[in-house]
Order: C-alpha cells, then structure tokens, then sequence
C-alpha cells in the first residue's frame, strides 16, 4: 500500500503516460471506442477498490494538487478559444451549435425532472458536470466539479456515461451520414454559406502557430499558475464581497474570463498550451478517480440509461430546430459532437463529410469551451429545483 503522497502522485502520473503512449505505439483500434483518458479514469477506480494507496495518508498531496492544477488548466484551454476566428463561422454555424447546446441542456432537465427519484437529490451536481462535458469538454467537465464541489464518487457516475452513452452517439453520427443529401432536402437547407466559411478557414489555417519551445514551455507554465493563485485570491474576496456564489464558483469564473482575454492577445497564439492543457487534465482525472472506489456505483445502469433519455431528447429537439431553420445535417451533426465530443471527435466527423471541413469541426468545438462551464452550472441549478 501507498502511503507516501509522492509516490501516490508519481504512480498516477505514470499512469496516464504509459495508457498514453501505449495508444500511441500500439494504434490498436480499441483505444478509438475507449480512449486513454476513460481507461485512465478506470483503472484508477480499480487500484482504489482495491486499496493500493491509503486515503487519509494521501489526502494532502490530493488536495493540495487538484485545485491548483485544475484553475491552471483551465486557463490554458480557453487560450485557444478566439472569439474573433469563432465568430467568422458565420450566424447560420453558430446558430446550429447554439441550438445543440440548448437542446442538450433541456435533455438534462427534462431527463433529471423525470429520473430525480430514482437518480437521488444530489445526482443533479454530476449531471451538471456530465452537461459541462457535453456542452464543452472533458474540461469543462472538472471545472463545475470543482464549482458544485462534487464527490469523487458522484463523478464515476458522470465519467460512466460520458464514456458509453459518448461512444454510441458518435457511432450513431458517423452512421447518418449516408443520409445527408435526404435530410438536406427535407429541411430544405442550402450548403451555399457552408462552403464559403470553409474555403476562408482552410487559407486561415495554412499560417502556423509556430514551434513549441523551451521559453514558451516555461513561460506558459508559470504564467498558468500565477493566474491559478491569483484567481483563487481574487475568488475569495469576490466571494466575501458578493456571497450569492460561493468561492468555487467565483474562482472559476475568475479563471475563465482572464483566459478568454488572454486568447485574444499574443499569448494565445504561443504554441504550447494545448498540450500542457492536456497533461493537466490527465493529471485531474487521474486524481478524480484516485478517491472514487467502483464499490460506490451500484446504480451505473441506471446512469447509462438517463444518459441515453438526455442525447434521446436533444436528437428530437435539435430535428425540430433544424427543420424550423432550415439547417443542414453537416451543421446539425459536427454542431453536437462539437458539443458532446469536443475537440477530440467534431474535427473527425467534419472531416468524414469533407477534409475541407475540419476546421469547422475544430472551431465549433472550441465554442464549446467557452460556454461548457457555464452552461453546465446553469443546467446544474435548473436540476436542482427538482432536488
């Protein structure tokens, strides 16, 4: 057994790293159905059950890591976030991913108005993250953990569905394809402005970013940190100054808007910070499922088959909204992935319409970024009315 805090975060670490890099080096297929970062997620769980480091003698490298670390990535993800290259995606574009966010967010509430019994009075806190991921990212998604101050138990359940119910949607997507020209025809869309947007992204991304370096490396790191320890000042005296949000919720806040600013200066254009964004949140997961025992989720089926009502009713809401504004299955399709699959799987099925189209993909799920945190909240307190 694990006793020394240290070795509990090297272990974990290592982890990640090697479920990573064997995805790398193997290529096996199966990583496509279960990517590294629920793998990690479960497997963690397991060493939990089954006690291979001590809870109370690793508490203080756990909390004093996981909050820190956690503002800090955030603040990196949304540096890639620019506001100014999203809205050039057109009204009609950001039209289609708003109407999957909205519809996504209704499934939630409907889903939990619905299963609150069954679910229990505090299952509304890790839906409202599991909505953070599917309005986001898996970022989004530890952002209004850390604001709802969810279990690490509760957020087994999140991280269940988010794999399953994930899984089946994107197979479902890719399979709809085939139907694009029928179901253009029948909302009577018109791909004239889809194509223009398109062909102005693709010479947008023939500029790159640049090389990641030693300079940028060190200096994003520090400067992520500094904005991490700043945020949490600056959260507890809003906090105290305005108490109808508690601490969490301010720090976070705080984090997010200094990272949107920082998207749109020469910050955001240092190469780098997507993937230390991405170290950290393997970090984060990690120590997540580090406390969360597979002892705790006896009702995982139960959890699976209300994530399975949530995308029910967000596909039959977003069928309405297309028809009633006459969008396209392109929109409609790389639109909820953008929001349900991120940056991991929206470029990929844009790009199963058209290599052109990737960079659609890849920003609409950059939009997610930005509104995943705080749409989760929001559905998170609508949620708990129910409660």
């Amino acid at each position: 057994m694990i006793t020394n805090g240290f070795t509990y975060i090297a272990v974990l670490i290592l982890l990640a790293g090697l479920l990573v890099g064997a995805q790398k080096v193997t290529k096996w297929k199966f990583f496509d159905w279960v990517p590294p970062i629920v793998l990690l997620y479960l497997l963690t769980m397991i060493f939990c059950t089954f006690k291979v480091w001590d809870m109370e003698s690793t508490a203080g490298a756990y909390s004093a890591m996981k909050n820190n670390i956690l503002y800090a990535m955030i603040f990196l993800m949304l540096l890639r976030c620019d506001i100014r290259k999203i809205l050039k995606l057109g009204p009609r574009m950001l039209g289609g991913f708003f109407a999957a966010s909205v519809s996504i967010g209704l499934g939630f509430i409907i889903t939990y108005a619905v299963l609150h019994t069954s679910l229990g009075s505090e299952a509304w806190k890790a839906l409202g993250a599991l909505c953070g991921s599917w309005m986001g990212g898996s970022g989004n998604m530890v952002a209004v953990q850390a604001a709802l101050d969810i279990g690490e138990a509760d957020m087994g359940y999140a991280l269940v569905i988010d794999s399953i119910d994930y899984s089946l949607w994107v197979m479902f997507l890719l399979w709809v394809i085939n139907f694009a020209p029928k179901f253009n025809k029948w909302t009577k869309a018109s791909t004239k402005t889809l194509d223009e947007v398109c062909a102005r992204l693709e010479e947008e991304e023939k500029e790159e970013k640049g090389n990641i370096t030693f300079s940028t490396i060190l200096f994003l790191i520090g400067l992520a940190l500094t904005v991490s320890a700043a945020g949490q000042n600056v959260g507890a005296l809003l906090q105290k100054a305005m108490p109808f949000l508690d601490k969490s919720t301010w720090i976070v806040l705080v984090v997010t808007l200094v990272g949107l600013i920082g998207a749109v200066t020469p910050v955001g254009k240092m190469a780098g910070g997507a993937e230390l964004s991405n170290v950290m949140l393997y970090i984060i997961v990690a120590l997540l499922a580090s406390r969360a025992s597979l002892l705790e989720m006896s009702d995982a089926p139960l959890w699976i088959a209300a994530g399975l009502m949530i995308l029910a009713i967000h596909a039959i809401l977003l069928l309405i909204l297309a028809k009633l504004f006459k969008l396209d299955m392109f929109t409609c399709g790389v639109a909820s992935l953008a929001n349900i699959g991120g940056t991991a799987s929206a470029p990929i099925l844009a790009g199963a319409y058209s290599s052109a189209l990737v960079p659609v993909g890849v920003l609409m799920a950059l939009m997610g970024y930005v509104i995943g945190t705080g749409g989760g909240l929001i559905v998170a307190r609508i949620m708990s009315m129910f409660a």
